[in-house]
């Protein structure tokens, strides 16, 4: 029997030249759902949440402690807010009746939702900003920030959209709220979140198998920030078959995980001869704000006698 082989699990991390951040705001007007708040607000800073509001309790709850030392700074800040939150509420209400009068529906359940905000890429300053509503899971309207046009995609917001168009003086401050107020919000936020939102947090990672035929599963947790590329390589290349990449998940303490499964039909048979120690690579790639490399874990990938061995 061959000695086993030990492969490093690698961490790359590479400094990025620059950061996209963003600022998103999320308005859901229902009816119908007797267990759910008829309006929910909800503001994201670079996927982060930092304040929530619903018709409930009719009043913004802030997410984050740096938040709170915002609103202590601005004084005025959390009543402007709460009355935005308070007259979309009045508002995305309002139009669900008109919604539903317009798709020819007199009751169930219905959701309208709308989302916007700015992003800002700190290297070379460059920014964007977008709106766009949605009716029962569907597009209904978007704004075209380069045209200062209303898009629509379903017949029933084309008169919307006429009028919405014919609003020049409206159009005209769209532009100027993506392109300068939202950013200026943004960074001001950044300014007080930077430590939190700006940390590197490295990610701990387990092998898992549930059977020797199921796939091998590669789960990597508690890594901040949330842009990181989980790959599987065999002989130095990478693997894309057989790969079923999972989504970025957030956990309760705000890092995230992920994982990556590995069905066995990706590695020859003939390879799996006794006794050799099969040679794959788990490798991330995260682009973090300072660089920084470092070695996580020495893991071992044998199939032998029916069995298979996971070891770090």
């Amino acid at each position: 029997m061959k000695a086993l082989t030990g492969l490093l699990l690698l961490v790359f991390g590479h400094a990025v030249s620059s950061v996209i951040h963003s600022l998103h705001y999320f308005y859901t007007a229902s009816s119908g759902l007797s267990t759910f708040p008829e309006f929910v607000a909800v503001g994201m800073l670079d996927e982060v949440q930092i304040g929530y509001y619903d018709s409930n309790s009719k009043r913004i709850v802030m997410r984050q402690d740096w938040m709170e030392q915002f609103l202590r700074e601005h004084p005025g800040e959390l009543e402007r807010n709460t009355g935005r939150a308070l007259g979309a509420q009045h508002s995305l209400k309002a139009e669900i009746v008109n919604l539903k009068r317009a798709f020819n529906q007199t009751g169930g359940t219905h959701l309208y939702q709308n989302m916007y905000g700015c992003e800002w890429d700190d290297e070379d300053g460059t920014t964007d900003g977008y709106e766009q509503f949605g009716y029962d899971g569907e597009d209904y309207l978007v704004l075209d920030l380069k045209t200062l046009t209303w898009v629509a995609p379903v017949r029933q917001a084309f008169t919307t959209k006429l009028r919405w168009d014919g609003d020049r003086a409206e159009l005209q401050y769209l532009k100027y709220y993506y392109t300068k107020q939202c950013v200026d919000s943004l960074k001001k936020l950044l300014a007080y979140g930077k430590s939190t939102l700006q940390r590197t947090e490295r990610p701990r990672v387990s092998l898992l198998q549930r059977s020797p035929s199921s796939p091998v599963v590669c789960h990597a947790t508690g890594f901040y920030p949330d842009r990181v590329v989980v790959f599987w390589r065999r002989d130095g290349q990478e693997l894309h078959e057989q790969v079923d990449p999972g989504e970025v998940l957030p956990n309760h303490d705000g890092t995230f995980q992920v994982s990556v499964d590995l069905n066995l039909k990706a590695v020859p048979q003939e390879d799996w001869g006794s006794g050799l120690t099969i040679p794959i690579i788990i490798g991330f790639l995260v682009p973090l704000l300072a660089a920084a490399s470092a070695v996580v874990g020495v893991f071992v990938y044998q199939k032998r006698n029916g069995e298979t061995l996971l070891q770090h």
